[in-house]
């Protein structure tokens, strides 16, 4: 790599937006994503016209649905440009965003994500090859058998992989715009019919609608336009790779993270002991086992015991998904990423209400995207 975000202009999150994850509605994905970005603006208590471009993010919505959608703030002519990464398409947005602001091409630029579930055909399967699995290998099996795997290996239980839904819907019953707003028992998550191996439907994400709205500045804007800088944490890290070739049964998704990680690491400076909050890529709750061993947070296999004792939870050692993760958040793809960054804004400016973590002051965002591809964006505030 040549250059890394170190080496550019400093980059901050100056407002934050967002409208509640959902099941799928009537509501038009215009009046989602405008009631994000309107209110990214008023915490910004920036106006339209400072934002000099946009980036949005979604999956499933068609061809060309942004500027039918930001036009409604007035049509200022701005370079706008749709963005899809799979489940990182909203992270791939805020990166996009903020390398247009630390090149310095914009002062401000904003990355918006917004989604509507639909039915949807994965480019893979148009590729023109044959393979044995084609698509009859749904996501919930694949991360079942992960799950089945890490058990054997480690000694987790059923339980221990549901305790992870335990303190996520615990989360997210705080956030008032997570799709799943009720806590539940290790008996309830348990309980229900199994969709895969052990694992039920609550230890599964919801995908539904919902939009999460990102602005990002230089320091000149921020003087310029007058904004708060105690309120505006600085992206220090900015990081993205794909898939390599992983030894048989190793996981690629968890080894991807590693080396994700490692290179988010090395750009801001910092190590895992340094960081206070992360959200992650739970869309199974195999996955935030496996992630947090990987992120260095807590030994290879030691992830189920560092649960228990309550190391990640909102005042532990360091909290994982305070917002109560994709397990509870949701996940409607294109917003996803960006709900994440909205969340450890709050969190960094002591703004996250009854889920703030004490003295929260880096926090580590972290997605993966079918493909595959792994995002990792570090923040901190001064």
């Amino acid at each position: 790599m040549v250059r890394s975000l170190s080496n550019l202009r400093p980059v901050y999150v100056v407002g934050v937006g967002n409208h509640r994850y959902q099941k799928l509605s009537d509501t038009p994905y215009v009046v989602l994503g405008l009631a994000a970005v309107r209110a990214a603006l008023a915490d910004a208590g920036l106006e339209w016209s400072a934002v000099e471009s946009a980036f949005h993010a979604n999956c499933l919505l068609g061809m060309s649905p942004t500027r039918v959608m930001l036009r409604h703030l007035g049509a200022t002519g701005i370079p706008m440009q749709q963005v899809e990464n799979a489940s990182a398409s909203g992270s791939t947005a805020f990166r996009n965003a903020v390398l247009e602001v630390a090149s310095g091409i914009s002062d401000v630029t904003l990355a918006l994500g917004v989604d509507k579930p639909a039915p949807f055909t994965l480019g893979s399967s148009r590729n023109g090859l044959d393979n044995l699995e084609h698509d009859r290998v749904a996501a919930f099996t694949h991360f079942a058998l992960l799950a089945r795997t890490y058990g054997a290996e480690s000694g987790a239980t059923p339980e221990d992989f549901a305790r992870v839904a335990v303190k996520n819907l615990g989360n997210g019953a705080l956030n008032p715009y997570a799709h799943r707003q009720q806590a539940r028992t290790l008996d309830e998550i348990l309980s229900a019919e199994p969709v895969a191996g052990f694992l039920t439907p609550l230890q599964c994400c919801p995908v539904g609608e919902g939009a999460s709205a990102v602005i990002v500045a230089s320091q000149d804007a921020i003087r310029k336009f007058g904004v708060d800088p105690r309120r505006s944490p600085r992206v220090i890290s900015s990081t993205s790779r794909s898939e390599r070739v992983y030894e048989p049964a190793s996981g690629f998704d968890a080894a991807l993270t590693e080396e994700t990680i490692d290179q988010a690491y090395r750009e801001a400076g910092i190590g895992p002991e340094d960081l206070d909050i992360v959200e992650l890529h739970d869309a199974f709750t195999v996955e935030e086992l496996l992630y947090v061993e990987r992120m260095g947070l807590c030994e290879r296999g030691g992830a189920p015991q560092a649960l228990k004792r309550g190391d990640f939870n909102i005042g532990g050692r360091v909290a994982v998904s305070p917002s109560g993760g994709l397990l509870a958040m949701g996940h409607p793809l294109g917003p996803t990423g960006l709900g994440q960054i909205a969340e450890i804004t709050r969190q960094l400016r002591g703004e996250a209400d009854r889920r703030q973590h004490p003295g929260a002051r880096t926090g580590l965002a972290h997605m993966v995207g079918v493909g595959a591809v792994c995002l990792v964006h570090i923040l901190r505030s001064d």
